[in-house]
This record gives structure tokens, sequence and C-alpha cells, in this order.
């Protein structure tokens, strides 16, 4: 324990290991209260300070920089809300948990909106005292790696918001690095749940275009006659409808970065439009005169062939070199099998965080099992893997058995080739289809994705076999 009088102990093995489970700062008047809360949480393997007033607390901040701060709100001198106020400055990744006698719930609401994580009320149930410290920290330490993050991306020239070490994603993200400090055109492409929407906000991260709007479009989110209005806006009675003039996502992202999602649903008729901005960088609004010139970069996406899409006739060949100025291609999941346990340890402290459940990791033959399977839905069906086993977990260690309930990865490879003697290919489709929609938990938007059809074709098979209602 470090008390007022004393300094932080530097131990070779037991302070690495109390800094890997995090620093509290207790700070209460009662003495008695304030050393059994340090000696509690130093069981739990925390390393502690303890300060018996606010100001002796913020002179402790320049020598002990603390995951939770953990004190009481009536304090003479400095109390606890001025202390939140005060600390919150110089420890910004600190997440406060405060302590109040049961009369006085009021004054910890108000600690709430100022910032603190959550609140005890005294006489303190230790069972409490532990899960709400836990709670803070696992915030803090989120705080702390998002910062790092961030401190790499501004020092060091990393790529926010991707993880991967596999040399097939290193390949593609010192292309987004050397991308982002120009101007040109970027054609990301990559099957469905690749993370090809990550690619192109961090190339808009990097870019000098940073504070200016990332506005996404999913073309095949929209219907063909709304889609033109959507882009390019439209001027007051362009169509039934339409009352005011509006601004379309060209206009929007003036001095941005727009980023065209599903790129092959654009209809031909408007592939004519958008290949005069690219070439020109002017438009008309829907229904209007007036010639409008915007700054905006476009970053586009695709995981459909778009080179057989122009052998096909339902691509412009012209458009197409437009777009393609520099290609990113996104390996899928399973040609990086490296990245999985990297990706999975991710989103499982992700999504424990979210959802307050206390999950160290995976069993050895969890993750092999996750390494094995060939992930047709790439990251975003690993990440709703994931998310699902967090949730229905019932222990602290996920085991291969809650994917077996929960997702593919759990089960055999041969699971569905069992289902195939005997069924057309249109109830193949109506399987797939289904077992997507419920892997996503209803939403059209991510079941399309998932299954690389697009948003219409997608609500055009739910309609046509009455699959019942879905999220989106």
């Amino acid at each position: 324990m470090v008390t007022e009088a004393a300094t932080r102990r530097e131990t070779s093995t037991g302070g690495d290991e109390k800094r890997r489970r995090g620093r509290v700062l207790v700070v209460d008047d009662e003495a008695n209260a304030r050393e059994a809360l340090a000696e509690l949480l130093e069981e739990e393997g925390y390393e502690t300070a303890t300060a018996a007033e606010g100001r002796r607390a913020l002179e402790m901040l320049s020598t002990f920089d603390p995951d939770v701060i953990l004190t009481d709100l009536k304090m003479p001198g400095i109390d606890g809300l001025e202390l939140i106020d005060r600390a919150k400055p110089q420890c910004p990744h600190a997440a406060f948990v405060v302590m109040t006698a049961f009369g006085s719930i009021d004054t910890a609401v108000q600690a709430i909106k100022r910032g603190a994580e959550n609140y005890l009320t005294k006489p303190l149930d230790l069972a409490a005292v532990t899960a709400l410290v836990e709670r803070a920290f696992e915030k803090s330490l989120l705080s702390r790696e998002a910062a790092q993050l961030r401190e790499q991306v501004e020092t060091k020239g990393g790529v926010p918001g991707i993880l991967g070490d596999h040399p097939s994603m290193q390949r593609v993200l010192k292309v987004v690095e050397q991308v982002a400090k120009s101007r040109a055109t970027v054609l990301i492409s990559g099957e469905s749940g690749t993370g090809k929407e990550l690619i192109a906000a961090a190339i808009h991260h990097l870019s000098p275009r940073r504070g200016r709007p990332f506005v996404r479009v999913n073309c095949a989110a929209l219907a063909e006659s709304l889609l033109e209005s959507e882009l390019f806006g439209h001027e007051k009675g362009a169509f039934t409808g339409a009352h005011t003039r509006r601004a379309g996502r060209f206009e929007q992202a003036d001095g941005g970065t727009l980023f065209l999602d599903e790129i092959s649903e654009v209809p031909l008729p408007l592939q004519v439009k958008l290949l005069r901005f690219l070439q020109e960088r002017e438009f008309e609004r829907v229904g209007g005169n007036e010639t409008l010139t915007v700054d905006v970069r476009v970053v586009a996406a695709t995981n459909k062939d778009l080179e057989q899409a122009t052998k096909a006739g339902t691509f412009r060949e012209d458009l197409f070199y437009r777009l393609d100025v520099v290609r990113i291609d996104l390996p899928p999941l399973r040609a990086r099998p490296s990245d999985i346990p990297v990706l999975a340890y991710h989103f499982l402290r992700k999504y424990a965080a979210e959802n307050d459940r206390q999950i160290e990791g995976f069993t050895d033959e969890a993750l092999r099992a996750l390494m094995d399977y060939g992930w047709p839905g790439n990251v975003r069906e690993l990440e709703n893997a994931i998310e699902r086993a967090v949730v229905l977990s019932d222990g602290p260690v996920l085991d291969v058995d809650v994917f077996s309930r929960t997702s593919a990865a759990g089960g055999k490879a041969g699971d569905l080739s069992a289902l195939i003697p005997g069924l057309s290919l249109k109830e193949l489709e109506r399987l797939a289809i289904e077992r997507t929609l419920a892997a996503c938990n209803g939403s059209r938007s991510k079941a399309a994705a998932m299954l690389g059809i697009s948003r219409r074709t997608l609500q055009y098979r739910i309609k046509e076999w009455n699959l019942g209602d879905t999220v989106e």
C-alpha cells in the first residue's frame, strides 16, 4: 500500500503484476475506512495509494498515475465533486467512483454528471466495491488504449482502427499511409466484412482533410430513384415530396472525403453524372440549373469484380478507370489466420466492457476453432460471433461450446453440407438468407453485406419468402 507519507513501491515482479491489474487512489477522510479499502483492493491485485482529503490527492497525482480514483464525496476542504473537476485535466484517463452516505444520493448524481463512472452508498458492500472498481478500471484501460492508438497515428504514422500483423495486411496499411497524403481517388476492393469502410475512414483520418467531414453513402441501401438526390441534392419542387431545397452528400462532404460503398450498385444513368464530377469536379442538383463545384475526395468500395462488370456492360469502363487510380485489395480473413487471435481479443475486450462482463479470454480449444474456421463473413462475422459469445457465456473464459451454440465457428465444416442433398438452389439461397439474418440479429444491411448482395435484392427475397420482420 502507498500511504500519504510513503513513496510508490517499485518491485521487480509484484509491481509489474499490480500495474497490469491497475492503480487505485483511495480518498477518504475516515482513516479506518480508507485503510480498509486500500487493503481490500491490494488483495484483489491492485496497487493502491491513499489520501485523507482532496488537496493531498491532487498533490499525489504527479507521482502516482491512477487508473481509478475511489473518493468520498463529503470531505473537509476540497470535496469529492471539486476533486473530480480538478483531477480530470491531470488524469484524463482515470475513472472515478464516488462514495456517499445513503441520504446524499442527489450529490452522487451530480458527481455522475460531472464525469464519475458510478457511485457507492455507505455502509459499503465490499463485493460491490470490487465490482465497480473492476468496471472502472476496464473503462480506464480502454481510454488509455484509444489514446495510445491516436498517439501512434500522429507520431508514428500508424493506421487508426486497423488491426493486423499479417504481411498481407501490412502491405495494405503501407499503401493506406502513402495514398492518404494525396488527392488521388481510391478504389477499395474485397469481400464483404473485410473492413473496407475502416480503410476508407483511415485514409481520411491520415489525410490533410481529417478536420473536414467524412461522409458515407451505401449505394445499395437506397432505391435508384432516391440515390441521385441523395448524392447531388435537389431543388424545391424537383419531384413529388421535394418541398425544400436539399444539399446532397457531395455538398455535405465539401473539403473532406466522400465514401461510396458498394459502388457497383450505382445505376448506369447515374454513373454518367458521377463520372462528370470525377472529371470536372462539378454537378447540378436534381431539378436545378446551377452548376456547383466542391472540393471532395472520393473513396469507393466494392465487393464485386468491376472489371468483369465493365465487360458485362453493367458498369461504365471510363468510370471504372476514373475510380481505379489507386487500388487497395483487402485480403479475406481466412488468408491471414495469424490475425484472428488479435482480432478476437480486441472484440472480447470491447464487448465485455459494453456488456459489463468479466471475461478473461479464450480456451486453447476455442482459439483453435476460431483459427480453423473459414469465416466467409470475414472480420464482421468474427466480431458478431465474439459479441454473441460474450453475451451468452456464463463463465470467465470463452470455450468452444459457446461458439457451437452461437456461431458456425464452433461447428463442424460439414454441418451445412449435410443439408445439401435433395435441396434445390432456391432452397439453399433461402437457407443462407435465413441463417445470415439470424446471425445479424435481423439487420438487413449487415446481412446483405455479409451475403454479398444488394440490400434491394435482400428486401425482395424477404418479401418473396415472407421471412417476417427484421431490424431494418
